[in-house]
């Protein structure tokens, strides 16, 4: 049983900071930030867990079923994330590339602690072995010092991408070949960026990144080693009583200083028909995917190639929706969908395939999702983009970037669009030089 304690407050970013400044001495940490973006539909700003009761870390071998006994079974809050490679659990398939991360490939836990954070209060949900520390915890937040920042350890270690320009436009022109043979029609072609030996301060550097972008579906996640910071804009899946959200971006342009020229490049994404072409490929997977759990008749986009703007960038995205049968569990409309198709492409187990012949590097969190599960049994997922992911034990970092590849695709401008998209990751960890 949880004991729920509500406190009026206004929230400001300088309480978040002191407070996941506070949750950083816990061993599992789980931060989920909308930023205040209506558009994602969020009951709560921002949602913090930590400090694990029972958790759940396994590899692919029957992992959706492991999740689901955990999830029926706890019957509680659970926060955790799943891997892109979940793949080989959902159809045939296989990871063999190489991977400096090593993260388990799904992990969740059962929070000792939760804080479910809106606009003028704070709600604290503490299980009843652990209520008693409530107020020294309050007390201990509003007291935490966020001004001071950590000398940052001289680095030698360079990032490196895993393939050069020559590598890169070569494997995207064999993607070509297998579109224009009829393989697939879309593809997400990916590559990694890294470095070893590096030595992140992975809070700090998350608040560097969540400043930069400001994304709607911001997370920051620390579960023993592994360490997640998240500036991602998209959502993957939120499920709502028997309601089922997807939200798919693709299409995209990186923003401009200049008001003008910006609002030229926003009209001109909003018509590009290759840009177009990618999204609405991409919606029709998606509706494919909720079918399967759907009442008949219930699968509707609600809105298709909408612009949205972000600190960065200019994004088309799509929202579809369905109605869930009776009898499904919450569990299986995630498989069901998984991985998410704007990620992969379509048709979406050949295009898997070839991705996995053609990238370097094994996904492994990235394209995956964070999130979590309310006792309920609804839960809210994002995409793991635009995010660096951080190994502390050997001390590896990693960000990977991509871009859909079509029959319409120019190599050199899906090149460009990567570096778009890696930029901010570069500009936090210039610091690290």
């Amino acid at each position: 049983m949880r004991t729920p304690k509500k406190i009026s407050f206004s929230l400001t970013t300088q309480f978040k900071t002191k407070l996941l400044t506070w949750a950083n001495q816990f061993e599992e940490v789980i931060w989920l930030d909308s930023n205040n973006y209506e558009f994602s539909s969020n009951e709560y700003e921002a949602i913090l867990a930590v400090e694990a009761f029972t958790a759940l870390k396994t590899d692919y071998v029957n992992a959706f079923d492991k999740l689901q006994e955990y999830q029926h079974t706890t019957k509680d809050w659970i926060f955790g994330y799943l891997t892109y490679d979940l793949k080989n659990n959902v159809e045939a398939l296989s990871s063999k590339n190489d991977d400096g991360l090593a993260f388990p490939d799904l992990y969740f836990f059962q929070p000792k602690k939760i804080f479910l954070l809106k606009a003028e209060e704070v709600e604290m949900h503490y299980l009843g072995m652990v209520d008693d520390e409530m107020e020294e915890d309050w007390q201990a937040i509003l007291n935490t010092s966020v001004t001071s920042k950590a000398e940052t350890e001289n680095n030698t270690s360079s990032i490196e991408s895993r393939l050069t320009k020559a590598e890169y436009m070569e494997r995207v022109g064999k993607m070509l070949s297998h579109i224009h043979r009829g393989d697939i029609y879309e593809a997400n072609f990916c590559q990694e960026f890294y470095a070893e030996d590096f030595p992140l301060q992975p809070l700090q550097t998350y608040f560097d990144l969540n400043s930069i972008s400001e994304p709607p579906f911001a997370a920051f996640l620390k579960l023993e080693e592994f360490h997640l910071l998240s500036a991602s804009p998209e959502r993957y899946l939120k499920k709502t009583g028997n309601k089922v959200i997807s939200q798919p971006i693709k299409g995209t342009a990186k923003r401009l200083e200049d008001v003008s020229e910006d609002e030229v490049l926003k009209e001109s994404l909003k018509t590009d028909p290759k840009e177009i072409s990618e999204n609405v490929m991409i919606v029709d997977l998606v509706r494919n995917d909720l079918s399967k759990t759907a009442k008949k008749g219930s699968v509707q986009v609600e809105e298709l190639c909408k612009l949205y703007s972000f600190k960065q960038v200019h994004q088309l995205i799509s929202t579809v929706s369905s109605q869930i049968k009776e009898g499904i569990s919450p569990v299986e409309v995630i498989k069901t969908t998984f991985p998410m198709g704007s990620m992969t492409g379509a048709p979406k187990i050949s295009a898997m395939k070839i991705i996995e012949e053609l990238e370097v590097t094994k996904r492994g969190l990235y394209s995956g999702c964070v999130g979590y599960f309310s006792p309920q049994g609804d839960f809210d997922f994002n995409v793991i983009i635009r995010s660096i992911l951080y190994n502390s034990a050997n001390k590896y970092l990693s960000f990977s970037v991509g871009s859909a590849i079509t029959a319409k695709s120019d190599p050199e401008k899906e090149y460009e669009e990567c570096l778009t998209k890696a930029a901010a990751m570069h500009r936090v960890l210039e610091k690290f030089k």
